[in-house]
C-alpha cells in the first residue's frame, strides 16, 4: 500500500512523538534500579537481545494468527448437527480452502487457498482476539506502571477499550465476562462457573500467555502476574491450560542455546506440564498426544486419533460432547489444547511447519498457530523470523481493528510495543525478582530458584 505525503508526514511525526514519550518513561523508571552484585546463580539477560525477542513475538504471532484464521472452523469433525467432513492432511497446503462452519459455503476472503498469509513492508497488520487483549493488558501495565493487574484495572481496561455491541471480536468466555463486567462484576468472580458457564472455552489460552515473557527465567513471577488475568474467564483445565502457555514463554529465556529448537520445545513442554494436575484431562491429553509423537505416528494420524479419544470416546474425563455445546464445543479448551499439542510437538521448533501444522490441524486453528507463532517468533528474533520465511515484513499493527481508544489512532509499531515490554519487564525483574537492573550494560540481572 502506497502512502501520501500527508500520511508519511503523520508517521513521521508520530514515530518522534513515540520516542519522546518512550525517553520520558525511560527516565522515571530508572529510578528503580538497585545496583546489587551478580551471585553465581543470577542470570544475566540482555536488555537489548530481549527487545529484538519481543519484536520477534509480535511478529511470529501476526504471521500465525492471520494464516490460521484461513481455516479456523473449517474442519471440526462430524458429531452433532454441524458436520464437516475429512479433516485437512498435509496434502491440502495450497489447495483451495474450504468453507467454514460459519461461512455460508464461502471460504475464506483473506486467501483462496490454504497458504501463509503474509503483510509486506508498507502493509499494516491488523489486530485479533489472538493478540488484542494481550496489547491491553501491556497497555494496563505500562501506563499503571504496575507489575500485578486488579481486577478493577482488568474491568477498567476492558470497558475502555473494547466496544460493547458487535462487531466487538469478543466470544463464549471472554463476551460473558464482558457482560459480567457491565453489570458492575470483577475478575476473578467473572470467570467463576457460578457465575460464567463458559469458563472451560479456549479463551484465556489466547490472551495470557505473553505474561511468561514479563517474567524472563521465572515461571513462578509470571504465573502470579497472569493469575487474574487467567481466572478472569477459566476455571480447572481452561486455566491450567493457560498456566501451562504461561510457563512455556517464561521458559523461553532460559533455553540453552546449544541445544536445537526441538529439544529446547521438548524441555520447555516438560517442565510447563507440572502445572497439569495428574488427573486432569489435560495432563492425559499431554501424555497421549506425546507418546503418538514420540512413537512416530503421522501427526494426521494422531489428530485423527484425538478426535476419536476425546470427542467420539470422551476418555480421560474429557466429555464435552455429552453437554451438547454449539458446534460441539469446537471453541472448548480441551480440544483445541490436544490439537495445539500435535502443531507444537510434530513442528519441532520450526515455525514455518508448526504453523502449517496447526493451521491444517483443525478446530479454533488460528489460536493454538498463534501461540506457538509467537512463543518461536520470540525465540527467533526479528531477523530470525524473516530468515525463516525469507522475507520482509511490515513493522506497523493496528490495534483499532478490533479494539478501541488507543492513541494514533491504533496505530503502532512492534519496535514500539517491544519498548513498552522491556520497561515493563524492568519492573518485575526489580519488584517481583528481587533483581536489578544494570543500565550501562543495558542487563537484568535475576535471582534464580533452579527448581525447574
Amino acid at each position: 500500500m502506497k502512502y501520501s505525503i500527508a500520511t508519511a508526514v503523520f508517521l513521521l511525526l508520530w514515530s518522534v512523538s513515540l520516542n519522546s514519550q518512550n525517553q520520558k518513561h525511560t527516565k522515571k523508571r530508572k529510578s528503580l534500579v538497585t545496583a546489587t552484585p551478580t551471585k553465581t546463580t543470577d542470570l544475566v539477560i540482555s536488555r537489548s537481545d530481549y527487545k529484538d525477542k519481543l519484536y520477534g513475538f509480535w511478529l511470529g504471532q501476526c504471521i500465525a494468527n492471520w494464516t490460521g484464521l484461513v481455516t479456523e472452523m473449517d474442519k471440526i469433525g462430524n458429531i452433532g448437527e454441524i458436520k464437516t467432513g475429512k479433516f485437512y492432511t498435509r496434502l491440502d497446503w495450497g489447495k483451495p480452502d474450504q468453507p467454514s462452519i460459519w461461512g455460508q459455503g464461502v471460504p475464506s476472503d483473506l486467501s483462496k487457498n490454504i497458504d501463509f498469509v503474509f503483510v509486506g513492508p508498507e502493509g499494516i497488520w491488523g489486530s485479533d482476539d489472538d493478540t488484542d487483549i494481550e496489547y491491553i493488558y501491556q497497555e494496563l501495565l505500562y501506563t499503571k506502571q504496575k507489575s500485578i493487574l486488579t481486577g478493577e484495572d482488568i474491568r477498567e481496561g476492558w470497558l475502555r477499550h473494547i466496544k460493547k455491541e458487535e462487531e466487538n471480536y469478543l466470544w463464549v468466555s471472554n463476551q460473558k465476562a464482558f457482560d459480567l463486567m457491565q453489570l458492575g462484576m470483577i475478575p476473578p468472580a467473572t470467570g467463576d462457573p457460578k457465575n460464567n458457564p463458559e469458563y472451560e472455552m479456549i479463551d484465556a489460552q489466547l490472551t495470557t500467555e505473553f505474561f511468561g515473557f514479563f517474567a524472563p527465567s521465572r515461571p513462578d513471577i509470571a504465573l502470579k502476574m497472569a493469575k487474574l488475568p487467567i481466572q478472569n474467564t477459566a476455571r480447572y483445565n481452561s486455566e491450567w491450560i493457560a498456566n501451562f502457555y504461561v510457563s512455556m514463554y517464561a521458559l523461553a529465556s532460559v533455553t540453552d542455546t546449544k541445544k536445537s529448537n526441538k529439544d529446547s520445545i521438548l524441555w520447555m513442554a516438560e517442565v510447563a506440564k507440572k502445572q497439569l494436575p495428574k488427573d486432569s484431562y489435560a495432563s492425559k491429553m499431554y501424555d497421549f498426544v506425546k507418546s503418538r509423537y514420540l512413537e512416530n505416528i503421522p501427526w494426521e494420524q494422531t489428530r485423527d486419533e484425538v478426535y476419536q479419544r476425546y470427542q467420539v470416546e470422551q476418555k480421560d474425563g474429557y466429555d464435552m460432547t455429552s453437554k451438547n455445546r454449539y458446534c460441539n464445543g469446537c471453541f472448548a479448551s480441551g480440544i483445541n489444547f490436544a490439537s495445539s499439542l500435535i502443531s507444537l510437538f510434530y513442528g519441532e521448533g520450526n515455525i514455518v511447519e508448526t504453523i502449517k501444522i496447526g493451521t491444517l490441524a483443525g478446530w479454533d486453528s488460528d489460536n493454538p498457530t498463534a501461540t506457538w507463532g509467537g512463543l518461536l517468533g520470540f525465540m527467533l528474533g526479528k531477523e530470525g523470523v524473516e530468515k525463516a520465511f525469507n522475507r520482509k515484513f511490515s513493522n506497523q499493527f493496528n490495534i483499532h481493528r478490533t479494539r478501541m481508544g488507543f492513541p494514533n489512532n491504533g496505530i503502532d509499531t512492534f519496535e514500539n510495543m517491544a519498548q513498552k515490554g522491556i520497561e515493563i519487564i524492568d519492573r518485575v525483574v526489580q519488584e517481583e525478582s528481587k533483581g536489578s537492573v544494570d543500565y550501562k550494560k543495558n542487563v537484568w540481572i535475576i535471582p534464580q530458584l533452579n527448581k525447574y
